[in-house]
């Protein structure tokens, strides 16, 4: 399963919930934007530690920015960022997702939604 920046933000939070979804799945891969969001907004070297250790000690597979998943976050775009909103980096990660036939968990449905091929399960982190 590919996990949405969204999941692992709350599961370093300490949500249980979250924690749950992440266990229950033994391959669990990130797209390179996640880690680059997750990167990006640590306040301090000690959280990007923490960060590095949360992904390395569940075995995260961080998975690149291909021509393939750019050439079909760009079809994404063009064809969702008017009705849903969509933004460059979910983009991005729903394409990756969709072109290494992972599901995607997140809890970004409404970006999301518009994407027929893409196999996703929402994460409601409230419920």
């Amino acid at each position: 399963m590919l996990f949405d920046t969204d999941v692992l933000i709350w599961a370093l939070r300490g949500s249980l919930k979250a924690a749950k979804e992440i266990n229950e799945d033994a391959n669990r891969f990130i797209s390179a934007v996640s880690y680059m969001e997750l990167m990006q907004g640590a306040r301090n070297k000690q959280e990007q530690m923490l960060i590095k250790r949360f992904l390395n000690e569940l075995d995260f597979i961080v998975l690149p920015i291909t021509e393939a998943v750019s050439h079909r976050a760009t079809i994404f775009i063009e064809e969702c960022a008017l009705k849903s909103g969509m933004q460059l980096a979910d983009a991005l990660v729903f394409a990756t997702a969709c072109e290494n036939s992972l599901t995607l968990c997140s809890a970004n449905k409404k970006h999301f939604g518009c994407i027929a091929s893409l196999d996703a399960k929402v994460f409601a982190p409230n419920n």
